[in-house]
């Protein structure tokens, strides 16, 4: 197994962020540093990060229906509260599955499977993340077809989304925006740009996963067949699961 693949499936970080580590020499297997991700792992290898030994986790995986004033990360210097405060004590070390700003609620996935939060988030798996936002204002139909469309940010056009408004009144509505991107405050920031400022934000959808049967700040694990189905989606075997 490569050596930032094994990092991931050990739930050190997703497999983007374990290439990172070992570039900056953090790792070594068998006492030697190694810098270079494609290194290959053997059963029996000694590898460590920062000196503390790091072996395969038994794999779990938890949806959890965010409240806001949580951030969808594993610590905070600020001593802020995070989505690790909400699922209490694990035997294994989560991550959350992309982000969700600290004032948006709804669904986040948290698992040590490096591999397929690797393939979730990336726009290449054309995995749906499906979101209700309130925004100021009505949007016209040419608005909402340029959201769909795509729209320039400062890093580029964002990939074509579905987009649908669902309710209006008051001087505000509620649009359903469904994504294959994780671009950070990604929904936010296409509103804005199109003169529609998000009021309140929430993750209803991801993948084929729904929020039904959790309350806010509940979480549950996945079933195996959800798993399964998970991995199929983006293209991993099964046998990685094993």
């Amino acid at each position: 197994m490569r050596l930032a693949k094994y990092l991931a499936a050990a739930g050190v970080a997703s497999r983007r962020k374990s290439e990172q580590i070992i570039a900056m020499g953090r790792v070594e297997v068998n006492g030697a540093v190694i810098t270079v991700p494609q290194h290959r792992v053997e059963t029996g290898d000694l590898v460590t990060v920062d000196g503390r030994e790091v072996r395969l986790e038994q794999k779990c995986y938890l949806l959890l229906d965010k409240p806001a004033g949580f951030l969808s990360t594993v610590s905070d210097p600020h001593g802020r509260p995070t989505v690790l405060d909400l699922v209490g004590r694990s035997p294994t070390r989560l991550y959350p599955v992309g982000r969700l700003d600290q004032d948006t609620t709804g669904l986040l996935l948290l698992t040590n499977d490096g591999e397929l939060a690797y393939r979730l988030t990336h726009p290449r798996f054309g995995v749906k993340k499906r979101y209700q936002a309130w925004v100021k204002g009505i949007p016209a139909p040419a608005v909402l077809h340029r959201m769909a469309r795509g729209v320039l940010l400062e890093e580029g056009m964002t990939a074509p989304a579905k987009v649908r408004l669902l309710r209006q009144g008051r001087g505000r509505a509620l649009l359903e925006i469904v994504l294959i991107e994780g671009r950070k405050r990604q929904v936010k920031r296409i509103c804005a740009a199109c003169g529609h400022p998000v009021e309140r934000l929430r993750r209803t959808g991801f993948a084929f996963l729904t929020a039904e049967g959790l309350e806010s700040g509940a979480f549950r694990p996945l079933s195996g067949a959800e798993v399964r189905r998970l991995y199929r989606l983006v293209g991993l075997p099964l046998a990685c699961l094993s």
